[in-house]
């Protein structure tokens, strides 16, 4: 029967995809390239497949490799559960998780709650990936996901953790020197800050399409927090997550009675994922964590539970 590769050569398979390059898993590993490389190489050859693509930006998956990730990722998973089982149960979590949202609950709603979770498991790294769009989960690029959506699509599973809601803000010196809004019809009248077309599937982005002519939006850009940094800066109006407004001292609600809801807060994770010491700890972890901050993400306190 054909031997295959035993769990140590797993290991460098598992560095090799996570980090990209060779050289950012020789460094998690705490060995040279050349190890890795060999190591890698001892791999395909008992596998009779091709895992890895050399590109000049590092190591690419071949399909085969995908399936193989996929499947190294359960065997550590069980490898762990093992070691725990036979080590004890008070044994202290390790490993990563890697994590991937948009930059706006990167920066308004996370930063509080990973650092209790890092207290709680110093063991597990959390790597965070954040873009100013809705992003894909998918196996390669991250273990979990919170998705500012209706209900997340594809072959994900998770929890809804709460709503979240929007308001239009101004800086205290902009509505100092301009008449404020007292309908959304005024609106019109003021200098807009919208997002480019790549936002429009947040409901706050369609409603500011049809209530706002086009006449009125003076500045555009592929990023809220980029809109919360000219509102801040006094170049207008715009509608943002109250998570980001409701914190800056020098915003307000310019039309306090317009509280509209944006999508709902979904925290996600691959089918067989989910029972992963790891992953269900940061979960469950999280999900708890941030439901005691529900009112304020809803938009119905001005202030973090968590605020110091």
């Amino acid at each position: 029967m054909q031997q295959g590769p035993d769990w140590q050569d797993l290991r460098y398979f598992l560095a090799a995809a996570r980090g990209g390059t060779l050289a950012a898993a020789a460094r998690a590993l705490g060995v040279d390239r050349s190890t890795v490389l060999r190591r890698i190489a001892a791999i395909e050859k008992a596998l009779a497949v091709k895992l890895f693509e050399r590109t000049a930006d590092g190591l690419a998956l071949t399909e085969p490799g995908e399936e193989m990730l996929g499947i190294a990722q359960q065997v550590e998973d069980e490898m762990i559960a093992l070691v725990r089982r036979v080590a004890g149960r008070d044994a202290p979590l390790t490993g990563s998780v890697r994590v991937a949202t948009t930059d706006s609950i990167a920066y308004g709603v996370l930063p509080a709650h990973l650092a209790r979770f890092h207290a709680a498991h110093p063991g597990i790294k959390v790597e965070l990936m954040a873009s100013p769009r809705l992003l894909q989960i998918t196996r390669r690029d991250a273990d979990v996901g919170f998705l500012p959506v209706r209900a997340p699509e594809g072959s994900v599973v998770g929890r809804k953790l709460c709503g979240m809601a929007a308001a239009i803000y101004g800086s205290r010196k902009y509505l100092a020197d301009h008449k404020p809004p007292k309908t959304p019809a005024d609106l019109a009248k003021h200098a807009i800050i919208a997002s480019d077309d790549s936002l429009t599937h947040f409901p706050i982005m369609r409603w500011l399409r049809d209530n706002v002519p086009d006449s009125a939006i003076i500045y555009r850009t592929n990023s809220l927090l980029m809109q919360l940094a000219a509102v801040q800066a006094g170049v207008g109006l715009a509608y943002l997550p109250c998570f980001l407004g409701d914190p800056q001292p020098d915003l307000v609600r310019a039309l306090p009675d317009e509280l509209a809801e944006v999508p709902d807060l979904w925290l996600v994770t691959h089918g067989d994922l989910r029972q992963a010491a790891r992953i269900r700890a940061f979960m469950d972890f999280m999900a708890d964590s941030i439901r005691t901050d529900r009112s304020f993400l809803e938009g119905r306190r001005r202030k973090s539970a968590l605020a110091a």
